[in-house]
């Protein structure tokens, strides 16, 4: 699990993807000498398992579900080499909960549509991404939200025309790869585990209550 608060940025070295998966290969200097083979990072959202290490770097493997659901495969603005990507390392106990419930378990991608500055002595930005019709669902106002890895704060939400905006500070620009992003970029989205959660257990209440076991449907069904 992991809290989107970035801790380390990463460059790809190379993307290898094939049919039925790939392997990615970052380096990744600030933070590889922790790494361990089998151990678990995640890479603009993605929890990935490190597979080969090396002085600076870190490779992992790709599934097809990886690729078809995440960045990793998108057909236009997606990641390539020499894309620099957010790494986050799994929260591990007492260690401060900064951000919200991330498993980097990815739904889908959005598409970046702005990203603004508030102004020449604000140092703030406005980021902007259009979001899938699917997933419109879990974009809460003032809720939280997982764009490539990053726990951000939903301060607006146009339901017509499903674009997202949230408000980044200098901080967040600075140290994570957002200052990337050019409109039409594909991005990573994850939506808030406790709000799935919550529509999963509603479904399942309004689904119909299944028939009683009786001993007459037993007989009736041949025991």
């Amino acid at each position: 699990m992991f809290t989107g608060i970035i801790e380390h940025v990463g460059t790809i070295q190379a993307l290898d993807l094939k049919p039925f998966g790939g392997r990615v290969t970052i380096e990744a200097s600030s933070v590889a000498s922790e790494l361990a083979v089998s151990n678990s990072i995640a890479v603009n959202g993605c929890c990935l398992t490190v597979v080969a290490l090396g002085k600076n770097s870190f490779s992992a493997d790709l599934s097809s579900e990886t690729i078809q659901k995440t960045s990793f495969g998108a057909k236009n603005g997606g990641l390539e080499k020499g894309s620099r990507v957010n790494l986050e390392q799994p929260l591990t106990a007492g260690k401060e909960f900064g951000g919200h419930f991330v498993q980097g378990h990815v739904d889908g991608t959005g598409r970046v549509t702005h990203l603004e500055s508030e102004g020449p002595e604000s140092g703030s930005w406005w980021f902007g991404v259009e979001v899938p019709e699917g997933y419109a669902r879990y974009v809460v106002p003032k809720g939280s939200l997982t764009i490539d890895g990053i726990s951000l704060t939903v301060a607006r939400w146009n339901q017509d025309t499903r674009i997202a905006e949230v408000a980044v500070i200098p901080y967040t620009y600075e140290h994570t790869n957002l200052r990337d992003r050019k409109r039409g970029d594909a991005v990573n989205l994850e939506g808030d585990i406790l709000g799935k959660y919550v529509e999963r257990y509603l479904e399942a209440r309004e689904a119909p209550a299944t028939t009683p076991i009786t001993v007459s449907r037993l007989i009736e069904e041949g025991f």
